[in-house]
């Protein structure tokens, strides 16, 4: 766990060292792309949410490499650190700076709607990913299913947690859509058909393990048996386990994630954790270069596209384990 840790330090640090270098704010004309054409070179701004969320650095890592592929793209990428301000600020300075596109992926969506409404208004290509920002005329969209992410998992529930069991659960920030989708999805899924499980506690992690942390601190203490942990991220729920880790007492405690992270998917192949559902970075990515170029290039002028969703599993989680490693975010 270690080395994966070591990993994901490494790659949160390459992309705070570009933000870094991005948040510079060049208003230099677009560049020839190389072509010998004279072609012209995209300059498109991604505003990450936070870079100490483990899936939200994976997936700035993963902008930056599915922008290797295109070479009339020019990509940068700023760090919003979970802060509104910080990253309407971000938007704002990507407007001013002449970015041909904004790729925003909203802390609170809500909170970033009028920001991303003004890069509609200014004639700039907006895209809002990881969670789209829903209603926004003209602004393009590139997603998953967060309702049938939490889905997959709430019906595995459904079979795993005990008769009477007594779960917690660890919700996303307010008002951000995957958050409120998902917690959706474990209330009419899982809870609407259990009635004789217990909510023991259920409070705002705001996808941040440190806080996770904290509130299973307080849980295991006031609560003592919990036989579950419903979280609707792989940080919060990992943060959790933590702090039970190596304790008898919860040696066959269930927990439930999404994202399908590296961490996750080694805490599942160990048998700590229970589940989780991929929401893939790499695909993320990918579809947001495809779509950012397609729209730049006139291709398309309104795209909204979703990513598959996948339950990882005691059974199929060394297949991921191993895809990480190949990748780089897990190293022996």
């Amino acid at each position: 766990m270690k080395k994966y840790l070591a990993a994901l330090l490494a790659m949160a640090m390459t992309v705070t060292a570009l933000a870094g270098c991005g948040n510079s704010g060049s208003d230099a004309p677009a560049a020839d792309n190389g072509d010998g054409e004279g072609g012209e070179t995209y300059k498109v701004a991604y505003i990450a949410r936070a870079q100490s969320d483990s899936f939200a650095a994976w997936l700035a890592n993963e902008m930056i490499a599915a922008a290797e592929k295109y070479p009339d793209i020019e990509l940068q990428v700023f760090d919003g650190q979970a802060d509104d301000a910080k990253e309407n600020a971000a938007i704002e300075n990507a407007i001013a700076n002449g970015f041909d596109a904004i790729i925003v992926q909203p802390n609170n969506g809500e909170a970033q709607r009028p920001y991303v409404e003004q890069v509609v208004a200014e004639g700039i290509v907006a895209i809002t990913t990881n969670a789209r920002i829903e209603g926004i005329e003209g602004a393009s969209s590139v997603d998953a299913d967060p309702y049938k992410q939490a889905q997959v998992n709430a019906e595995l529930a459904l079979t795993q947690v005990p008769e009477n069991g007594k779960v917690v659960v660890l919700k996303g920030p307010s008002g951000n859509f995957h958050a409120d989708e998902r917690l959706k999805a474990w209330q009419e899924v899982f809870f609407a058909a259990r009635p004789d499980v217990t909510i023991l506690g259920e409070d705002f992690a705001n996808w941040n393990k440190d806080e996770a942390m904290k509130l299973m601190e307080d849980w295991t203490i006031a609560f003592g048996d919990i036989d579950a942990i419903v979280s609707m991220n792989d940080n919060m729920a990992a943060g959790a386990l933590e702090v039970v880790k190596g304790n008898p007492q919860y040696a066959d405690i269930l927990s439930y994630g999404v994202d399908g992270t590296a961490e996750a998917a080694l805490l599942i192949e160990e048998g700590t954790m229970t589940a989780t559902c991929l929401q893939s970075a790499i695909d993320l990515a990918e579809l947001n270069m495809e779509t950012v170029h397609k729209l730049l290039t006139g291709e398309e002028t309104q795209i909204d596209t979703d990513i598959a969703e996948v339950l990882i599993t005691k059974d199929n989680a060394s297949e991921f384990v191993e895809m990480y490693r190949e990748r780089g975010q897990i190293t022996e």
